[in-house]
């Protein structure tokens, strides 16, 4: 939904590693960096993204020439028709011409759902969105300059303390959280509760949600006195593991803090942080600026 975590790593190929933990903490999160580069600068990560573009009602027409309802660049002069049906489903159609196929098929049509199928030509591919009531190409290519220009990513020091195990206070039902984003929408998801801690001296609390149903982690969006300064400005988000069964506690492990997709690239969709989840103190730990420029 929001980063489609999910969709990169079933879809676009990214690669899970299995290898032994390292020994000590520091380690662990040295690690955690390695592998979350690897799969951002991955062919199909978040570095590849050259274009996110609209369909209209009725029928779209996509390739790279002047004629198309939606060009890219590297596309065959005509490459498909994309139908958004008065239902609302939406049906794509392979120019039969095309040197293009769907990922995982050699069928030339296909119904098209938030996320799949793929289509892919050339280094280039592209899938569907969905973003409140609009639909959408998100469209990638292995060669993008920004991937092709990737300039690492930069940290705040590693800071233990700021590894914090919070009070956990579930809501029964779930709570409805509603977050804008970026492009001017909203997403509503369930908070299944909140993270309450103390930092020097005061108390605070956060409200994660849950991302996708059945998600193995809640979803935090956060911002903080660094937002906009050493930190990417609209948010950084947070990964958080549930309350273990009879417990009531979760850890906030702000050493993982990450920057939306927004922070590298004009072409992603990404929420904005509600007011509970404004810490009022510097977070120094996590993912800094990029020090890039998206392209």
């Amino acid at each position: 939904m929001l980063r489609y975590a999910f969709l990169l790593a079933a879809v676009l190929g990214t690669a899970a590693v299995h290898a032994a933990p390292p020994a000590t903490y520091a380690q662990q999160i040295e690690h955690w960096r390695a592998q979350r580069q690897k799969n951002l600068t991955a062919p199909y990560g978040w570095f590849s993204l050259v274009g996110l573009d609209w369909l209209h009602k009725g029928v779209n027409t996509v390739g790279s020439a002047r004629d198309n309802d939606i060009r890219i660049a590297s596309a065959p002069a005509h490459l498909a028709t994309i139908d958004w049906r008065k239902d609302g489903s939406v049906s794509l159609l392979l120019d039969k011409r095309a040197r293009a196929g769907i990922l995982g098929t050699d069928a030339r049509r296909a119904s098209m759902t938030n996320g799949k199928p793929v289509v892919r030509f050339g280094t280039t591919q592209f899938f569907l969105i969905e973003r409140d009531g609009r639909k959408g190409l998100r469209v990638m290519d292995s060669r993008s300059p920004n991937r092709a220009h990737f300039a690492g990513l930069a940290y705040f020091p590693i800071d233990p303390s700021l590894r914090i195990t919070a009070r956990w206070i579930a809501f029964k039902p779930p709570h409805k959280l509603t977050m804008g984003n970026e492009i001017g929408g909203t997403y509503t998801m369930p908070v299944p509760g909140k993270a309450v801690f103390d930092y020097k001296g005061r108390t605070y609390s956060l409200e994660p949600v849950i991302e996708v149903p059945g998600a193995k982690q809640y979803f935090l969006v956060f911002a903080d006195k660094t937002s906009g300064k050493e930190s990417y400005g609209a948010a950084r988000f947070l990964d958080v593991d549930p309350p273990k069964p009879g417990q009531h506690t979760v850890v906030l492990d702000f050493n993982r803090a990450v920057n939306p997709p927004c922070a590298y690239t004009p072409y992603a969709t990404c929420p904005l942080p509600p007011p509970q989840n404004r810490l009022g103190f510097r977070v120094t730990a996590g993912e800094k600026n990029y020090p890039g420029t998206p392209r």
